[in-house]
């Protein structure tokens, strides 16, 4: 008797405690749960040994990675309805049962050893980070990171991202508006908040695939270096400067911001690199890029947010986009984010939240990325663009839901004088 969902279903219910929102279409062509609602497909049993060996989201991660589970229908129904059930349930930390001790979870531990077998453990798919050694955000480290999440191909992020390539929050004048405008319209903000000029220096930190430093050269006549630690992404933006005739106006470098030793700059643009950073290195990146500007120099820090914990010490990065998308990533709350860069000396003037306007971002990338899914895959891998897919699907979410943000912080090395020569106007970007 086929009846691998019905018995799925019950065993999920009977872990969470109430009814399961979602259906399920199990390996053997069952199906349990409320008729229309959105499809979890387990392809196959292994899923279950992925759960039973490492429990919770890290397991999910891994099933979904190798094509083990599936959605049909929309993904974001299904994922809105699990969110809410799974990741956004809270419990007092006096009534959690550890998994050992939980009668529960034991039983549904031996019916996961019927439905699926123990062994053999499955292999991590390829595309998960291998094991991490040495301390935590070191130039070396660091590169590596930067590489799992960026040396993936640029035929696929030009699929994701669209002509503009920018992977970064957009700016979007009117939800009518396009991706490629609503990018132009972000990197115009950003200039004009940097009050750039003809024959300004730009240094824009994590530089990506160039979007910023051409249009800063292109719109306003700045003299542009753009770092980053990706070789990929270097020899794409040289190749777009070069076909711009903007070479004698930037300068691309495969450099950490450690080593950036050529200041005095005018203005320092830093869109979606900051998250790379880690707590642990935060007010050293603070310091070093005030002290590469000139006095009255501005910084726009352009970086996602999390909501801050009532206990901090409860903070830990979230496992599935540790292992497969932003390695040794970190958010920090946006207000520790302001503190930290006034600690270094500057004046915080102006903290933008666009946090609506990255969920309409992220749904035209994921809209960008099924609408060609065979191309993509070729461009990468299954697995890869299954990790892109999910993450940035759950991302949009987690937007909309404001369980994280992101904002666009300027700031300005104000000299002893208090001359920080903004406008008495707030917003007026000049």
């Amino acid at each position: 008797m086929a009846d691998a969902a019905l018995r799925l279903t019950a065993l999920a219910e009977e872990v969470l405690g109430e009814a399961l929102p979602i259906r399920i279409r199990a390996w053997d062509g069952s199906e349990a749960g409320p008729p229309g609602a959105p499809v979890l497909v387990v392809r196959h049993r292994r899923a279950l040994r992925r759960l039973l060996w490492k429990p919770g989201e890290l397991g999910l991660a891994r099933a979904w990675v190798a094509g083990e589970l599936d959605v049909e229908g929309d993904l974001y129904a299904l994922l809105d309805r699990l969110s809410g059930l799974i990741w956004e349930r809270e419990e007092e930390p006096g009534k959690r049962v550890h998994p050992v001790r939980d009668p529960r979870l034991r039983a549904a531990a031996r019916e996961l050893v019927k439905l699926g077998g123990a062994l053999p453990p499955p292999a991590p798919p390829a595309e998960e980070v291998h094991r991490r050694t040495g301390r935590l955000h070191t130039r070396r480290r660091d590169k590596e990171a930067i590489s799992h999440h960026y040396d993936v191909g640029n035929d696929f992020y030009a699929l994701v991202l669209g002509p503009s390539m920018v992977y970064s929050c957009a700016y979007w004048e009117s939800p009518e508006s396009t991706l490629e405008e609503a990018q132009r319209d972000k990197l115009d903000l950003v200039c004009r908040k940097l009050a750039l000029k003809e024959g300004d220096r730009l240094l824009d930190v994590g530089c990506g695939w160039g979007s910023m430093a051409i249009h800063a050269a292109r719109e306003y006549g700045a003299h542009v270096v753009g770092i980053t630690l990706s070789r990929e992404q270097a020899a794409y933006a040289r190749k777009r400067i070069a076909e711009e005739g903007l070479t004698d106006r930037i300068e691309i470098r495969v450099q950490d911001y450690r080593d950036v030793k050529d200041g005095p700059y005018d203005a320092i643009s830093s869109i979606g690199m900051a998250e790379h950073v880690g707590s642990v290195r935060y007010a050293e990146y603070a310091d070093i890029l005030y002290g590469l500007l000139r006095d009255g120099g501005r910084l726009l820090n352009h970086q996602i947010a999390r909501r801050p914990e009532r206990d901090e010490s409860a903070y830990h990065i979230d496992e599935f986009i540790d292992a497969y998308v932003f390695p040794d990533g970190e958010l920090a709350p946006v207000g520790r984010t302001v503190s930290t860069l006034e600690e270094a000396g500057f004046e915080a003037r102006d903290v933008e939240p666009i946090r609506e306007h990255y969920a309409l971002t992220l749904r035209q990338w994921v809209a960008n990325l099924e609408s060609d899914w065979p191309r993509a895959v070729r461009h990468t891998s299954p697995g890869r663009a299954r990790i892109w897919r999910l993450y940035m699907a759950a991302c949009a979410l987690s937007f909309e839901r404001n369980r994280i943000g992101v904002n666009q912080i300027l700031a300005v090395k104000t000299p002893v004088s208090g001359a920080s020569g903004m406008s008495l106007r707030a917003r007026t970007w000049n």
